[in-house]
């Protein structure tokens, strides 16, 4: 650190209200320098090729010199930290959050990235703060307004000409769109745990529509924006059950995307973020491109110091074009969780981990065991899918040694139903020490008593397609119904959502399947911030067939670390 970036304690901290339209002296309070000066543009009026105006506020350094530009966009509020109906005193388990108070929700906080020599540049998109317009998220209206900002911010007075995004959740969503467009000043991303299929990663999981965060999260958009046009959501999740051509309007593509990435994903945002952070990694034409996996909360860590140095080495990197070996940087860093908050980190090639075995573990229905080899004899194994805490059934096996198991799973069954014509399957992965207790993870939505990993499936929606499933990842196309005939059993394929976790000798995994959630969480009554699914199709029996003819199994992720 230079003495440069030394804060003044002789300084006081700018109160945000008083920051005022234009360009400000600004005194920010950072966590990391202490009290540093800078200048502020407030509300910098851009305008789009149709002729609205985006607003954005632009902080810089109190000096002469042009600067990278490291660059976020949302329809959330730029210019504080909102009191939004989802964060604070009633919701105590978010963790650490270190930020200066110039840091908008999920955004670079100004107070790091600005002593840096970094140009910070906060946008509200249409529909937001002073930005007119309609508001459409995620989706290619959005990604072309910030491919303009994008191109405006290198061209300006304070840049260096090279813009670099970063931000989590819908901030890196839109990072994953606007890559696509690959606009010319955009020399490298730091998507931070985004989704990039609004169909299968949030508005309905395995088919089965998310009653919960889903429609709350619409919710918060008209709360916070209530005079603007808002698209109804919740009216397309209820007209568009199928992945039709209104879902796939709202998929990014990312083969399209080029430029470098640095991406974080997690194990504990299943439900939302998990799989298309993944996805975004896997999918894109990058070449050159970094992924970072963790166990624990999703923005205590993208905050955390460590992280915010990495991204800050990427960004030299890419944006300075400062030799500091990043290129050594291996391109997989992942945390193998133990226990809550404890494990340890690998390195590897590429995700999915190159050197993993797909390993079954065939179901009994006789023992309610895992087991390596698949019994000759048929067993059916039934639960009431309507009567709370007889809706559920566990098969689970003890490891004779330390396994690392991650990645996807896949969870085979054999099914039928007694009185309708479909099902909703709810499947947990769970971890139980020697002792035979569950050992809790970080789970969405910052929840502590989450599972290792989970999965959904509507029985209906068992088709899959063939040219995208792999052995561990099923992909299920989502475009038609598949109906139960009477007395009708079924094979289905439950894609299970990656994961890391060592089990040690003698420790064991259960698998749940399940007639409803199999985690509720822990979220203040009235408050919908985690995934829900109260609109099932479950009837009566369920009913699952194992041995025989029936090779009902969990294909897990074994890692071979000889």
């Amino acid at each position: 650190m230079t003495k440069q970036m030394l804060g003044n304690p002789k300084l006081t901290a700018t109160r945000i209200e008083d920051i005022k339209e234009g360009v400000n002296h600004i005194v920010v309070d950072s966590i990391q320098y202490g009290n540093q000066e800078m200048i502020m543009d407030k509300d910098i009026a851009v305008p789009m090729s149709d002729g609205a105006e985006l607003y954005v506020n632009v902080i810089r350094p109190n000096k002469e010199g042009t600067f990278p530009v490291v660059m976020s966009a949302d329809t959330y509020g730029k210019d504080n930290k909102p009191n939004i109906n989802n964060m604070g005193p009633l919701w105590p388990t978010l963790g650490a959050i270190p930020t200066s108070s110039l840091t908008p929700e999920e955004s670079p906080d100004p107070g790091f990235w600005v002593p840096n020599d970094y140009v910070v540049v906060k946008v509200a998109l249409r529909g937001s703060a002073k930005s007119k317009g309609s508001l459409y998220p995620w989706g290619l209206s959005e990604a072309k307004d910030y491919a303009e900002v994008i191109e405006w911010a290198g061209q300006q007075s304070w840049s260096n000409g090279n813009v670099g995004t970063n931000g989590v959740s819908y901030l890196a969503v839109t990072q994953w769109w606007v890559a696509s467009l690959n606009p010319t000043h955009l020399k490298a991303i730091i998507p931070w745990e985004g989704l990039n299929d609004m169909y299968r990663e949030v508005a309905f999981h395995g088919g089965i529509p998310d009653t919960g965060f889903y429609r709350f999260w619409h919710d918060g958009l008209i709360n916070r924006w209530p005079d603007s046009d808002i698209e109804d959501l919740k009216g397309a999740q209820k007209n568009h059950p199928l992945f039709d051509d209104y879902w796939k309007g709202k998929q990014a593509n990312l083969s399209a995307i080029k430029v470098p990435m640095f991406v974080c994903a997690s194990w504990s945002t299943q439900g939302l973020h998990n799989r298309g952070t993944f996805e975004g990694f896997k999918q894109s034409s990058s070449k050159d491109k970094w992924l970072k996996i963790h166990g624990r909360k999703e923005w205590e860590t993208y905050y955390a110091r460590e992280s915010l140095e990495q991204q800050k080495d990427f960004f030299d990197y890419y944006l300075k074009g400062i030799d500091n070996d990043w290129q050594d940087t291996p391109k997989v860093s992942y945390e193998v969780r133990d226990k809550f908050y404890q494990g340890y980190t690998k390195y590897a090639t590429d995700f999915p981990i190159p050197n993993t075995t797909a390993t079954a573990l065939y179901l009994d229905g006789q023992t309610m065991s895992l087991n390596t080899e698949k019994t000759q004899d048929t067993a059916k194994v039934s639960y009431d899918s309507e009567v709370e805490n007889k809706d559920e059934v566990r098969f689970s096996t003890v490891f004779d040694q330390d396994t690392e198991l991650t990645g996807n799973m896949k969870l085979k069954l054999w099914v039928s139903a007694d009185e309708t014509d479909d099902m909703d399957l709810f499947v947990g992965i769970k971890k139980l020490n020697h002792q035979g207790e569950e050992v809790h993870f970080p789970d969405f939505n910052h929840i502590e008593d989450g599972q290792v990993a989970t999965g959904w499936l509507r029985v209906s929606h068992r088709e899959l397609d063939q040219g995208k499933s792999k052995p561990l990842q099923p992909w299920h196309t989502h475009e038609s119904e598949d109906k139960l005939n009477k007395e009708e059993i079924v094979a289905v394929e439950v894609e299970i959502l990656p994961s890391g976790t060592l089990f040690k000798q003698g420790e064991s995994i259960q698998v749940v399947v399940k007639a409803s959630e199999v985690v509720k969480g822990n979220s203040t009554p009235g408050l919908k911030t985690r995934y829900e699914h109260n609109e099932t199709v479950n009837k009566g029996i369920h009913n699952i067939y194992t041995g025989g003819v029936y090779d009902s199994h969990i294909l897990v992720p074994v890692i071979d670390n000889n």
